[in-house]
């Protein structure tokens, strides 16, 4: 799930509409209403978040920090005009990147994917990356994953479970937590239990193309990509 913050309705709905379209779960704010969600949300809720994008609005430095003392997903902020000034003050506030307006939203995700990696790896994470010469390639940017340089059509959801499996490769994700990054944590009339029948779906299709399936399902406890 990314959370778009921007005082402007036109520009949340407009970068939501592109999420959608992609099959990215995403939560559009005005600066006041995401202070106060985000200052009470619940850790699983965070969790959930897989990237912040912050418009050009007054206070965006501030709410940068803010998003740093209890997140350490992306933040990339848009820039309506050029600013060598603003820029280093955004990031001096602990955004990740800056980018001019227009952007195509796949650029977005590529950016958010690159980010997480980097961070991760300075914070020491412990999951293995992927081995060289995978058979399996993700792409986290909206394009279908390739198998020995072949492409796997797969639908958005399915596509995107992949990746967040892939992501966190070795660790175990529950249903609930697959589900709050898919179709985000206040979607409305989609029963948790979907994640299930998208998941089996997405292992057989793997398991044709590997010759084994590469995702460890425990019942009552989630699900884990092995490789």
């Amino acid at each position: 799930m990314y959370v778009l913050v921007d005082a402007r309705p036109s520009v949340n709905s407009g970068y939501k509409a592109s999420f959608d379209r992609e099959g990215i779960s995403s939560l559009g704010l005005d600066p006041q209403e995401f202070t106060h969600w985000f200052q009470s949300s619940s850790r699983v809720d965070r969790e959930a978040i897989q990237g912040f994008l912050l418009g050009d609005f007054e206070g965006r430095a501030k709410c940068a920090t803010l998003i740093r003392r209890m997140s350490r997903a992306p933040i990339i902020a848009l820039s309506d005009v050029r600013s060598l000034d603003q820029t280093l003050q955004l990031f001096e506030a602990g955004i990740d990147d800056v980018l001019p307006k227009p952007v195509h939203i796949r650029e977005i995700l590529a950016r958010s994917e690159a980010i997480w990696r980097r961070v991760n790896a300075q914070a020491g994470s412990t999951r293995e990356a992927a081995p060289e010469g995978e058979r399996l390639k993700v792409h986290f940017d909206g394009r279908d994953p390739e198998i020995d340089g072949e492409v796997l059509p797969l639908p958005r959801r399915e596509r995107h479970i992949l990746e967040c499996l892939v992501r966190n490769r070795g660790k175990r994700m529950t249903k609930a937590q697959i589900y709050n990054i898919v179709y985000g944590v206040y979607s409305n009339g989609v029963e948790e239990s979907v994640i299930e029948g998208h998941v089996s779906k997405l292992r057989k299709k793997l398991s044709q193309r590997l010759g084994h399936d590469p995702i460890e399902a425990k019942r009552f406890m989630g699900y884990t990509f092995v490789g």
